[in-house]
């Protein structure tokens, strides 16, 4: 797999938001076969239902307050905190708020393409 870079630039109005769950939606940013960096907007209320994958993930409260659920244990993040997921842990958030996260994923998630 190559990565997606024409250049070693991506600006924002070339990617689309594509929709995922009810309120909520994920633009993949920029990828390459050992990497993934992807935001993802939820509406209050919305949820990211509990899943696994084999990719390791730390995402970054960009702006909101989410209820983030790792492996049975949650916590309340809000914008400028963290969150590191090992590889097939069960997890998913609820945003309490509106809000975004931006997502890294290694390997990069060829499904999302």
């Amino acid at each position: 797999m190559t990565d997606h870079l024409d250049s070693f630039f991506q600006h924002d109005a070339d990617f689309a938001w594509e929709p995922t769950e009810p309120g909520v939606k994920r633009k993949i940013m920029a990828y390459g076969s050992d990497l993934m960096v992807v935001r993802v907007v939820f509406e209050a209320g919305a949820v990211g239902k509990a899943h696994r994958h084999p990719h390791r993930q730390a995402s970054y409260v960009e702006s909101g307050v989410f209820d983030v659920t790792i492996d049975g244990k949650t916590q309340r993040l809000a914008a400028g905190d963290t969150f590191f997921v090992p590889t097939n842990l069960v997890h998913g958030v609820t945003a309490v708020e509106a809000g975004q996260l931006v997502d890294s994923f290694t390997p990069m998630r060829e499904e999302f393409l």
